[in-house]
């Protein structure tokens, strides 16, 4: 059985652009993890995930922007974990409506899905992510963001156990140390999901939009 080319795994009418946290307060203006953001800068996270966002439009790829928020007062936030102990002491404010959770300007199109996650780690195990998808026959993900320690693992594992095909785009999405990221890429994240560029996505999409 021949190898699918990256086309045919993420075709457009069955395919879901999927920014993790490309947000304000993680990699952007306000962010409270200062190393991580310079991470995500030096790979280019927030400038390649804009690329592809604008070729995802283009083609009818929906752009969702799964975003990590808190309720007011922290209501159910999570308290269970270094990781959310690190960004309370950090002052991140996830609040609805701050800066901290909107996306950058240049990832953003008012056409865009903005999917808040309240809680966890994954917006497909903690949100609702993965029956939106569903009901919109999305089959393929196109993985975007932050990080490679913790929260895309996270998503893809969920992806990849719900039946989906994952691309991670290894030029957009980044870790700390910027080089435990490449191995998480190469070791882990490879053996589960196909990698790809920002170009080969960009191909593969553009391809789908010439008449």
């Amino acid at each position: 059985m021949a190898t699918p080319t990256l086309g045919e795994l993420i075709p457009a009418r069955r395919t879901a652009l999927v920014l993790q946290e490309v947000q304000n307060g993680v990699v952007g203006t306000d962010a409270v993890f200062p190393a991580l953001a310079a991470a995500a800068a030096q790979v280019g996270v927030v400038r390649n995930a804009a690329r592809l966002a604008v070729v995802a439009r283009a083609a009818g790829v929906p752009v969702v922007h799964a975003t990590a928020e808190n309720l007011p007062g922290g209501f159910g936030a999570n308290r269970n974990a270094r990781l959310f102990a690190a960004a309370r002491k950090a002052g991140a404010d996830n609040s609805p409506g701050t800066s901290s959770v909107r996306p950058p300007d240049v990832v953003h199109d008012a056409g865009d899905v903005i999917l808040p996650r309240y809680h966890g780690l994954s917006p497909m195990a903690d949100g609702q992510l993965d029956a939106l998808l569903r009901n919109a026959g999305v089959t393929s993900v196109v993985v975007v963001g932050v990080s490679l320690n913790v929260a895309i693992p996270n998503l893809v594992f969920d992806a990849v156990n719900g039946s989906y095909q994952v691309v991670v785009v290894t030029d957009a999405v980044a870790g700390v140390p910027p080089e435990y990221g490449a191995r998480v890429l190469e070791h882990t994240i490879g053996l589960i999901a196909t990698l790809a560029t920002t170009d080969e996505v960009a191909r593969a999409w553009a391809a789908e939009t010439v008449p």
